[in-house]
């Protein structure tokens, strides 16, 4: 299961791709079983290269400034044409018209489904949701329990100064009784 961090990250690298006018992005979550190497690809073109480049260095810029992330490599970058940025559990393609349609990714990879960015936002919102409602749970349980801890010490009777005032004569006499039998000698 993908982490929400990880989606979170995705779907800003796909709202720089929309900032950026790239066209026909798509979002493939690939099968597990097929794919090893990552959980998605987001795969987009450009009109040229050079938006190309200006649309990597939007999604390096913002996943940078907003979640302080950088990709592990960036492939492709000087040509222009396809440009692969690897950030682990998403990699994204951002290729020219041509080179998409040479290579189409998303033939090769049949098993992948489709997922908009509409429902990955909502998917990512209902699992915060969640996560926030989870925690208030247990902050409640652990204030309830904090409450019985508390109401229990309170039951527990509390030794006073009397208690203490017994036990002080008693040491007295045991050194009292030590005295006597030594002849109040020290030795």
């Amino acid at each position: 299961m993908n982490s929400i961090e990880s989606n979170q990250l995705l779907l800003a690298a796909a709202t720089a791709c929309e900032d950026k006018k790239a066209e026909d992005i798509r979002i493939l979550a690939l099968d597990p079983a097929e794919s090893g190497l990552t959980d998605y690809f987001l795969i987009c073109n450009g009109t040229n290269e050079r938006q190309n480049v200006a649309i990597t260095d939007e999604i390096e810029l913002r996943l940078k400034r907003e979640f302080g992330v950088y990709p592990n490599s960036v492939e492709g970058r000087r040509q222009g044409e396809w440009i692969l940025m690897d950030y682990v559990d998403f990699i994204v393609h951002v290729f020219s018209v041509e080179k998409r349609a040479f290579y189409g990714l998303e033939r090769l990879r049949k098993t992948a489904t489709s997922v908009s960015v509409a429902d990955l936002n909502a998917e990512v919102k209902a699992r915060i949701a969640n996560v926030r409602k989870n925690a208030l749970k247990k902050e409640v349980r652990s204030k309830a329990v904090a409450k019985k801890t508390a109401a229990k010490k309170a039951a527990v009777p509390k030794i006073g100064k009397k208690a203490a005032t017994k036990k002080a004569p008693a040491k007295k006499a045991v050194k009292a009784t030590a005295k006597k039998k030594t002849g109040g000698k020290r030795g």
